[in-house]
């Protein structure tokens, strides 16, 4: 067919950075990256391409004060029935967050299916995970909101540099149902949602760490302690979110709001702890994440992240004008350990690594938020409280 012959065409472009190398296609247009090569492929897909979750609950009204809420990561859709995921389902909260590597869709075994711009493994793992009974039980109790992380983008670590980013865009924000929202009308992810009255306002901002960011710098000493991927980079060149996304960061801290849940699915507060991906690789940018809460004088702010395949709390009480804390929950079933050394200066008790959860709490008349981290089953085994007034 004369749709695929032109893939296989496109397809050999995306490793392609040059347009000076990029030929034209049937003399119709010279691409200038390997991501314009394939647009007009992937604009011409069918529905049927993109797997859908089953349908959700409804995020609670824009009236409704918010008392709980529950987070998770790192979730891999081939594994067997997860105690986690069961542990959430008999909860009771008024949300649900899956804030990244929701799937593992770039690993099967030695293919690297991901390698190919149809991302046919990334959409297998969202149909796996649209089927499996212990998210279907899930989905069908708690509202959801969701970031992706580099497992659901569909490469390890990867960036802006992914060039099948946009496909991978259209996978989950189809998948999620969000198409058809704000965040399907622009590139990128990232999206907000308040809930409450006035003076009980939960504003949940979902950022996006992966569409557009730079190449981290590699590390000189692979799996040094500290140094095990990554090292921080100064480099002014290098960002986290994106232009278009830190404009709109800013004029989201401007919302009205008492309580922020700004969900990063890598960690934001930690310092010096490890080598791994983390907003303190890109030190310039984690300056100016806090540099941006302080100028728009947003209060309330607390920090949720995942990814790290072990579970952490935090509080920093020198990065903004007042102490901020951060709850990593990870992972609901990739879990590499029992215990862990890891000790960052901002850390508060030890490390979690076998699977859980998180649960925030908001209390409103003690001016409270409380972050709990969750064993597989529903015990609270990391606990801490912050003020937000």
């Amino acid at each position: 067919m004369k749709k695929f012959a032109l893939f296989a065409a496109i397809s050999v472009l995306a490793g392609c950075q040059s347009a000076s190398k990029l030929p034209l296609i049937g003399d119709v247009f010279a691409p200038k990256s390997a991501e314009e090569a394939l647009e007009p492929y992937y604009r011409s897909l069918p529905d049927e391409f993109y797997p859908r979750a089953p349908q959700g609950v409804a995020l609670p009204a824009s009236d409704k004060a918010l008392s709980r809420i529950l987070v998770a990561s790192c979730f891999d859709e081939e594994l067997g029935e997860s105690p986690v995921m069961r542990s959430v389902a008999g909860e009771d909260a008024d949300l649900f967050l899956m804030i990244g590597d929701n799937v593992y869709g770039d690993k099967d075994g030695a293919a690297y299916r991901n390698n190919q711009a149809d991302l046919d493994e990334l959409r297998e793992s969202f149909r796996d995970l649209a089927a499996r009974d212990d998210f279907k039980a899930v989905r069908a109790k708690f509202p959801m909101m969701v970031a992706w992380d580099d497992h659901d983008m569909g490469a390890n670590d990867a960036g802006k540099e992914f060039p099948f980013k946009r496909l991978a865009e259209r996978i989950h924000e189809r998948f999620w149902g969000l198409e058809n929202q704000d965040v399907g009308a622009y590139p990128g992810t990232y999206y907000a949602r308040a809930f409450g009255p006035p003076g009980q306002r939960t504003q949940v901002i979902m950022l996006d760490t992966r569409f557009f960011r730079s190449a981290l710098t590699p590390t000189d000493e692979w799996g040094k302690k500290g140094k095990e991927r990554y090292i921080p980079s100064a480099d002014p060149a290098q960002d986290m979110l994106g232009n278009d996304q830190w404009t709109w960061l800013e004029n989201r801290l401007q919302d009205p709001a008492d309580v922020r849940l700004i969900i990063s699915s890598i960690q934001v507060l930690p310092t010096d702890a490890h080598g791994f991906e983390a907003w303190h690789t890109l030190p310039l940018e984690q300056q100016r994440l806090y540099r941006l809460i302080r100028e728009t004088e947003a209060t309330g702010v607390v920090f949720v992240s995942g990814d790290r395949h072990t579970a952490f709390l935090y509080e920093d009480k020198t990065a903004l004008p007042y102490p901020v804390s951060e709850i990593t929950a990870s992972s609901v079933n990739v879990s590499f350990a029992t215990t862990t050394t890891e000790m960052d200066s901002a850390q508060t008790g030890e490390g979690y690594p076998p699977a859980n959860y998180g649960a925030i709490g908001i209390d409103w008349a003690a001016g409270t938020v409380s972050l709990e981290v969750k064993s597989e089953t529903g015990e609270t085994v990391r606990e801490t409280r912050t003020r937000f007034r």
